[in-house]
């Protein structure tokens, strides 16, 4: 499968991913973007041995959009570091299901894993096991009976957008898991658009902004 290569340089890696390719965590023989990425280095640079991709990003496997690896251990340090301190910035795009009232706002849930599912729950504050989830989001523009959001989640957690907001009765087209009721192409409507860091050698900003993919046409949203 070929890569699309976002960005790289002697530090960094990212790549736009497709749908339906887990980040990494599959099992024995398959491929992820992670083991895709690793041969990609071992192959251009010729690198004999194991070739070392810490993974400081990554997307779930229904979801398209930018997903940065750090080539060597301190910069997969640093950039850890400012994921946890919340200073990288992402803009995710998604065709949700239906209207989104208000067009604009902040967003703030408890969340708990469903392990008998295989899912996230909203759950009540302080409850065991339950984390925050905080985003920011605004409605961009109508799509048929849909409508494209721009969501920015200040926390990264599993599933965190697909769960806000299906809760409030606008599933991600395609993502039947959250209660989604129509098919989309490939994956889920959730795009990773936009990803913003502080260069982890250089400290120079650096600003990622993914196109979304051929399949988003069908919907008039390429670009």
């Amino acid at each position: 499968m070929p890569l699309d290569v976002h960005y790289e340089d002697n530090h960094l890696l990212a790549l736009n991913k497709p749908a339906g390719l887990a980040t990494m965590g599959v099992g024995a023989g398959k491929a992820s973007l992670l083991t895709l990425a690793k041969q990609y280095i071992k192959d251009r640079y010729r690198k004999p041995g194991n070739v070392y991709l810490g993974v400081v990003s990554r997307v779930d496997s229904m979801v398209s959009g930018i997903v940065l690896f750090a080539r060597t251990s301190k910069s997969a340090a640093r950039l850890s570091a400012q994921f946890r301190t919340r200073s990288v910035e992402k803009v995710y795009w998604a065709v949700v299901e239906g209207r989104v009232d208000p067009p604009s706002g902040e967003w703030v849930d408890w969340m708990a894993k469903d392990e008998e599912h295989h899912r996230m729950v909203r759950a009540s504050r302080g409850a065991r096991g339950a984390q925050e989830a905080r985003l920011w989001y605004r409605v961009l523009k109508l799509v048929g009976d849909d409508v494209l959001v721009e969501v920015r989640p200040e926390t990264g957690r599993k599933h965190q957008i697909r769960l806000q907001f299906a809760a409030r009765g606008s599933p991600i087209l395609g993502d039947k898991k959250y209660g989604g009721r129509r098919a989309f192409p490939a994956g889920i409507a959730l795009h990773a658009r936009e990803l913003a860091f502080d260069h982890p050698i250089t400290k120079r900003r650096v600003v990622l902004i993914a196109p979304a993919p051929p399949v988003w046409d069908r919907l008039g949203l390429s670009g």
